[in-house]
């Protein structure tokens, strides 16, 4: 592969991005590509004031040869919708300067994060490649998309973070066990893979995923690749007790929930899953409303911008290690997968 240039760039910031930081990570680009003329063939940086901005940008970024996202996954999903609705002869390729307080799709690209001078470079000096998308009701996803008691917590710990700025394992331990309190039997719901035979059951986990992490990092899928023409399903086949089902979504920081028994963990191409009532359901940490949801997977569908030393694997570079306390955390939670 070889050495990418930007051409002609549309840049679409959300200057609110990461308690505010988008803004000057807004500026610090609009100064670069002012004082490096060779980066681009020209450029427009353009900043969104409301919901919805983004996606209308880049809808009509056609004569463009790059768009860049710069902003948290929301953002970064907007702008996504927004270039699938552009003819694909005329599509632009995307760049991604990850700048969130979840930063799941800048993980799976092996993109510096919240680092705007890092993330520049690398997609200034970047390798398009074509990867997939998820679709869901007409919906398309980058990275992931979730339904029930996953969903709740994922919504919820996103709106914490917004607030407060607490991450990490204490967060998804604290947000799951009030929402498990109140919703500790799942919501049931039939489904249908790849157009096999019915299935039912009652969900607590049930995660459909490009890469392998949602909600900041917790790694859900560990093997979900962007390219390899698949989404990836986490579904419980089981609920196990309070405790346990905690250890499963805590422990999947790490992907540890990936070795008990009342998890299964499969690729797919196509889902359709009913539900007998509205479930809590996120879409890149987005809200998504609705009943039955039909899930599938568009493969190679956008050029994408990744770093020249991107080659694909399963354990990206910019997940953040553990600490000593999560470590200790972390074999405790063992404990309780293994029922001990």
């Amino acid at each position: 592969m070889t050495q990418s240039r930007l051409g002609r760039t549309l840049v679409i910031a959300n200057p609110a991005a990461h308690s505010g930081k988008g803004a000057g990570a807004a500026d610090f680009v609009e100064r670069f590509l002012q004082s490096y003329d060779n980066a681009t063939s020209g450029f427009k940086v353009v900043r969104t004031e409301k919901p919805g901005d983004a996606r209308r940008h880049a809808s009509k970024a056609a004569g463009n040869d790059t768009v860049i996202a710069l902003g948290g996954d929301g953002v970064i999903h907007d702008v996504v919708n927004g270039l699938m609705a552009v003819p694909k002869p005329k599509r632009p390729r995307l760049g991604v300067i990850p700048m969130g307080s979840g930063n799941d799709y800048g993980r799976t690209l092996h993109m510096a994060l919240n680092d705007p001078m890092a993330s520049l470079g690398q997609v200034t000096n970047g390798t398009p490649v074509a990867l997939d998308l998820g679709e869901v009701n007409g919906e398309y996803f980058c990275e992931t998309c979730s339904f029930g008691l996953d969903a709740a917590i994922a919504l919820d710990t996103m709106g914490t973070r917004t607030k407060n700025g607490l991450a990490g394992t204490r967060l998804f331990a604290k947000s799951g066990y009030r929402i498990l309190s109140e919703h500790s039997d799942g919501w049931h719901y039939e489904m249908r893979v790849d157009g096999g035979p019915r299935k039912e059951g009652r969900e607590i986990i049930f995660a459909c995923q490009v890469g392998p992490t949602y909600g900041g990092g917790f790694r859900v899928c560990p093997e979900a690749s962007p390219v390899d023409g698949r989404l990836d399903l986490c579904r419980n086949v089981r609920i196990p007790g309070r405790a346990a089902t905690l250890a499963l979504f805590t422990g999947a920081r790490f992907g540890m929930h990936a070795g008990s028994d009342a998890v299964e963990i499969a690729p797919f191409s196509r889902i359709r899953v009913e539900f007998d009532e509205e479930p809590p359901a996120q879409v890149d940490g987005e809200p998504l409303h609705g009943r039955v949801f039909d899930v599938r997977c568009e493969p190679s569908a956008l050029e994408v911008l990744v770093p020249n030393s991107f080659e694909w694997h399963p354990d990206p570079v910019t997940v953040d290690k553990p600490s000593v306390t999560e470590g200790l955390l972390g074999s405790k939670l063992a404990g309780k997968l293994r029922g001990e």
